[in-house]
């Protein structure tokens, strides 16, 4: 099992740590709802490390980026971010991924971490066709980067503190080369999983206590906290945001996903893995889509249990459940059959034997 370069901060701050993806993380420190607060209030800081970096390079990036993607990088540009997945090749999805355009020849991948090898493996299969070596263009930097995500109203305040350049006005998913607490050309993101706003800080492994410490000083004032995996969990539930594994996986497509947005079948996108198997399934009509759902009834729905309709059918599954701390709802997204996926139409969750009334609702669950 893998340690992230802050594992001794971890223990240090009390975190109870656990196995997560081969890694060993923090899945909480003083408690999930406690923590949760802490982001949607004011600034916690989020060790995601344990998340894989792989960089494609050279004048074929943008023609092999086009075809292992869903989503179009011809729209990037140098300090603009993109979410996007990888097809499967057989109608699922591999993984979800950011891309960050450093320039038109240079582009960092971020994936799931216990997706790094799989994602390997699946990029560097097309890898010859695109004349491009792994080891060279492509490049699996995952061990040599750590991350740390700080999240909440308050953290570009904490954050402009140590930084040589202005952030307070940069856009969602867009990023900058900084000077952070002293550390040259980290890169800071204004993305994150949360809801709350916040950005995303890379840096070498080597720099990463000291970005740790900078940040938590800078933050002091504001009660900045660690916020373990957790909170993470349920911040990213509250905003209806697939996680890969629960939600997405290689059996569910972008477009039954609700990903649609980033599965592009324009001119300039292309040809791309499994287009032609998406856009038959577009044209078709779905079966099924993946929807949130609050209980009526007392309970909590948990990952696999079934959806019925009020004669006790199945209807679907659920992928991801929480009592959200946030809105003060047990909530859920699922796989419902269409058309009971619409907005309001009343269904049941299965828990141990029992059907409790749930009702579709639009996404995200938390609103500011």
């Amino acid at each position: 099992m893998k340690n992230t370069v802050f594992t001794e901060k971890h223990i240090a701050f009390g975190a109870k740590m656990v196995p997560f993806a081969g890694f060993n993380m923090p899945i909480q420190y003083v408690g999930i709802n406690e923590e949760h607060n802490t982001v949607r209030e004011g600034v916690g800081v989020f060790d995601v490390s344990h998340m894989g970096d792989i960089w494609v390079k050279g004048p074929n990036a943008v023609p092999f980026l086009q075809y292992v993607t869903s989503n179009d990088v011809s729209t990037l540009f140098p300090g603009k971010a993109q979410y996007s997945c990888f097809p499967n090749g057989k109608g699922g999805i591999v993984d979800d991924v950011i891309i960050y355009c450093i320039d038109k020849e240079t582009y960092l991948l971020v994936v799931n971490a216990a997706n790094i090898e799989k994602d390997w493996a699946h990029l560097c299969g097309f890898a010859e066709k695109f004349s491009i070596t792994p080891g060279k263009e492509l490049y699996n930097a995952s061990d040599e980067i750590c991350q740390l995500a700080i999240q909440g109203p308050k953290a570009l305040e904490v954050m402009q503190k140590i930084c040589d350049g202005d952030i307070m006005s940069m856009e969602y998913y867009t990023f900058k080369k900084l000077t952070v607490a002293g550390i040259p050309n980290a890169i800071l993101s204004i993305t994150g999983y949360t809801g709350s706003g916040g950005c995303e800080v890379y840096v070498a492994n080597k720099d990463g206590v000291k970005l740790w410490d900078a940040i938590f000083a800078a933050g002091e004032e504001f009660g900045i906290k660690p916020i373990g995996l957790g909170a993470r969990d349920t911040l990213r539930l509250e905003m209806g945001f697939c996680l890969y594994g629960n939600d997405i996986d290689d059996t569910t497509s972008p477009l039954e996903a609700g990903l649609g947005w980033i599965t592009k079948f324009n001119d300039v996108k292309g040809d791309f893995v499994d287009k032609e198997y998406l856009l038959a399934q577009k044209e078709a009509g779905l079966k099924s889509r993946l929807a949130g759902f609050e209980l009526v009834d007392k309970g909590i729905a948990r990952h696999g249990a079934l959806i019925c309709n009020a004669e006790g059918t199945q209807i679907g599954v659920v992928t991801s459940g929480t009592m959200g701390p946030s809105v003060k709802k047990a909530i859920g997204l699922g796989y419902i059959n269409v058309p009971f996926n619409k907005v309001d139409t009343e269904i049941y969750i299965n828990i141990r034997g029992k059907l409790l009334k749930a009702v579709v609702v639009k996404t995200p669950f938390y609103k500011k």
